[in-house]
């Protein structure tokens, strides 16, 4: 009869299992190290909700005390090209979600791919956004740097000009929005070159879902925002 020790199940456990060079050596499992990964995001995620709550709430404060302006203000904004937007942010969603499922499936051409759609749409968003800044620009939109009443003058002189804290606020929240943005198509692009030499495809995928959770924040943010900016007051007069 052959005894089992335990230091025989320890190696024989060894053998089977396949250290990731991903593996940090302060975490007792690769499973740990994920998990310490997933909580961080969910942290900063935490912290992203508070600053962004901090700017709602602004707004619907501000909505309250010069609704007039507000409304006068949103008038302005092109519709069109806010569900443009839209319908291209919920399309990179969609990549990016196919490339979370890439990399756990072990697709390294594919997450390459879908990493590469997602920064398309991710690109093609904020050059949407660079025409319906231009167009603010034209029409002296612009709270410090160039703005007019002209626009206004049904509101008359002082509610005309609280028109500007409907700007301000629209390019403070659109503006942080954008900067996430650009933030996620740079690390994109580093993620491309690191999918692209196989590091997410053997089993070590904390990063990409870690990113996608990132990436669906930023979405959701604008199925907020293009609401409350663009439509909320569409019936109003």
């Amino acid at each position: 009869m052959v005894v089992t020790q335990p230091g025989d199940l320890h190696e024989e456990h060894e053998h089977e299992h396949v250290h990731l060079p991903q593996h940090r050596h302060h975490f007792e499992t690769e499973e740990q190290q994920r998990e310490a990964a997933s909580f961080g995001m969910w942290l900063f995620l935490l912290t992203e909700i508070m600053f962004f709550g901090g700017l709602f709430m602004a707004y619907l404060l501000y909505r309250n005390w010069y609704n007039p302006a507000f409304v006068a203000a949103s008038h302005t904004l092109s519709i069109k090209l806010g569900a443009l937007n839209t319908a291209i942010l919920i399309t990179s969603g969609f990549c990016m979600a196919m490339a979370v499922w890439a990399a756990e499936t072990r697709k390294r051409k594919a997450l390459v791919n879908f990493l590469g759609l997602t920064n398309f749409f991710g690109i093609a968003f904020l050059v949407v956004k660079y025409f319906e800044y231009a167009e603010k620009w034209h029409d002296s939109h612009i709270p410090g740097l160039k703005f007019s009443i002209a626009d206004f003058g049904k509101l008359g002189v002082d509610m005309a000009q609280k028109t500007q804290v409907y700007y301000s606020l629209y390019f403070a929240m659109t503006g942080m929005h954008a900067l996430h943005m650009i933030i996620g198509i740079v690390l994109i692009f580093w993620y491309m070159v690191r999918a692209n030499r196989g590091e997410f495809t053997e089993g070590y995928v904390a990063p990409i879902e870690n990113f996608g959770l990132y990436w669906h924040f930023v979405d959701i943010v604008w199925i907020f925002l293009f609401p409350l900016l663009y439509l909320i007051d569409l019936g109003a007069k």
